[in-house]
C-alpha cells in the first residue's frame, strides 16, 4: 500500500512517519488484505496538532478519521481510533467488501459541480460577473445565484441501503449518492442536523 505522510508547515520525525505507516499497514492487512493507498496530513491548529487520515481501501470504499491533541503522535492515535471504531461497527461487511466478495458491477459515471455563491439580486450583475460567465462558457449554466467554477467525474455505485450507510459512515461523509439495487433508482443518504441519517428514495411514491 502506498502511504503518504505529510505536514502542513510542520516538520515530522522519521519515527512518527514509520509509526503511521506500520499502523495503517496493520489495519489494511486485517480488514482488506491490501488497501490501495492512504494519505495522512498533520497540521497545527492554535496550540494543538491535528491529523487527517484518508485511506482508500478498495474502489469506492474510503475511510476517514480526524484527530486533535497536544502532540502529533496523540493526534494520530485519535484519528486512527475514529477509523477503528467505525471498522468495528462494520467488521463483517467491511472485511467482505475489502476482499471484493461484493458484486463487481461497474459504477455509473456522473458529473459533480462546484458552485460559487452568486449575488443575492440577479439583476445587479455587473461586467465582472459577465467576464466570469465567459470564462466558464464550456460549463452548463447554474442559474442567476451561483457560478460553476469546477466540475469532476462522480461515481454512482450500485449498492444496497445498508452498504450505502456503511460507506457514508466509514468515510465520515455528509452525503452518499447511489443506485438502489432493490428499486433500480437513484437514492441519496445524507446526515441530518440531529445526527441521524436521512434517506431519499424517489421510488417510494404515494399512489394518487
Amino acid at each position: 500500500m502506498h502511504i503518504s505522510v505529510a505536514g502542513k508547515q510542520i516538520d515530522l520525525s522519521d519515527a512518527l512517519k514509520h509509526r503511521v505507516s506500520a499502523h495503517l499497514d496493520r489495519i489494511s492487512e486485517k480488514y482488506f488484505g491490501q488497501a490501495m493507498e492512504a494519505r495522512v496530513t498533520f497540521s497545527r491548529a492554535r496550540s494543538f496538532f491535528t491529523c487527517d487520515i484518508n485511506l482508500h481501501a478498495t474502489r469506492g470504499l474510503t475511510l476517514r478519521g480526524e484527530g486533535e491533541a497536544a502532540d502529533a503522535h496523540s493526534a494520530f492515535d485519535d484519528a486512527a481510533e475514529h477509523i477503528a471504531r467505525r471498522l468495528r461497527r462494520y467488521h463483517r461487511k467491511a472485511t467482505n467488501h475489502g476482499h471484493l466478495k461484493v458484486r463487481q458491477q461497474v459504477p455509473e459515471m456522473g458529473r459533480g459541480y462546484v458552485l460559487r455563491p452568486g449575488m443575492a439580486d440577479p439583476l445587479a450583475a455587473d461586467s465582472e460577473d459577465s467576464a466570469a460567465e465567459d470564462e466558464d462558457a464550456s460549463l452548463p449554466p447554474a442559474g442567476p445565484y451561483a457560478t460553476i467554477i469546477a466540475e469532476h467525474p462522480t461515481e454512482i455505485p450500485a449498492l444496497s441501503v445498508s452498504e450505502a450507510v456503511m460507506r457514508l459512515d466509514l468515510a465520515d461523509s455528509q452525503i452518499q449518492l447511489f443506485r438502489n439495487i432493490k428499486t433500480d433508482t437513484i437514492n441519496v443518504l445524507y446526515r441530518r442536523p440531529d445526527g441521524n441519517i436521512g434517506w431519499l428514495d424517489p421510488s417510494m411514491r404515494q399512489a394518487g
